[in-house]
């Protein structure tokens, strides 16, 4: 597959603006980069690539910031997450493309809803929620590489610290790729387009990385995220009428 210089230039424009959500909150690049990558590449082609894109990232993220890490709830995630991930790298290659787009719109869709409609928790949520959290997280991850918002919806309500919040969902992040990572690549879904335009992409994810980061520092979190979540919706309702056409 030869990729056009124009959609190598839209794809460094999603790729620097998805890492600088990453910046600012811990989490959300592939939630912002899939849906708009996916109306020029297919999505065997963009969740791989994200997969290689993302634990990069998320490593240089988690070094910095390791020591806000919440350690306790990344153990009681990790063996559901472990097992979401294999059964998601199985619909990744078995359900049809259409199907997917449909399942990622409307994912998009209620996770944009769900964020501006709730209201932050009082209570403390049980630490059993990180079965099914881990489970479903997992699965998102191998199948659209959006499983942060997941994690998200689970930590948000065990951690009230934003570091230790925004550390310990990068960490989410940064496991959950290294094992995308591997199931892709035993299933053969990595080849030398896909390794390309990686590597061509890699200085845009540090780039937003590093802007993501200094917005954290100087606007509020919230405002930002919000506006990114109007963007979203666009995206959403462009894959489910590319996925209607299809």
């Amino acid at each position: 597959m030869t990729v056009p210089y124009d959609t190598i230039l839209f794809a460094a424009l999603i790729i620097t603006s998805a890492f600088a959500v990453f910046g600012l909150t811990g989490f959300g690049s592939s939630i912002v980069a899939v849906p708009f990558l996916a109306q020029f590449f297919p999505l065997h082609f963009v969740v791989p690539l994200m997969a290689l894109l993302e634990p990069c990232v998320a490593l240089l993220f988690g070094t910095r910031n390791h020591r806000a890490v919440s350690r306790p709830e990344i153990l009681r995630m990790l063996p559901f997450l472990l097992c979401g991930m294999a059964v998601g790298s199985i619909v990744l290659v078995t359900v049809s493309e259409q199907i997917l787009l449909f399942g990622l719109g409307g994912f998009v869709l209620a996770y944009v809803c769900w964020t501006l409609l709730s209201k932050p928790g009082e209570q403390l949520a049980s630490a059993a929620w990180a079965a099914p959290s881990g489970l479903v997280g997992g699965m998102f991850s191998a199948v659209f590489g959006t499983g942060g918002p997941v994690y998200v919806m689970y930590l948000a309500r065990r951690l009230r610290d934003k570091d230790t919040l925004r550390a310990t969902i990068a960490i989410a992040i940064l496991l959950s790729g290294l094992v995308r990572l591997g199931i892709f690549s035993v299933s053969d879904l990595y080849h030398s387009e896909v390794l390309w335009l990686a590597a061509m992409l890699i200085p845009c994810a540090l780039f937003g990385l590093y802007a993501g980061t200094l917005l954290y520092r100087r606007l509020p979190a919230r405002r930002v995220v919000h506006a990114v979540y109007v963007v979203l919706v666009v995206g959403g309702l462009n894959l489910i009428v590319r996925a209607a056409g299809m």
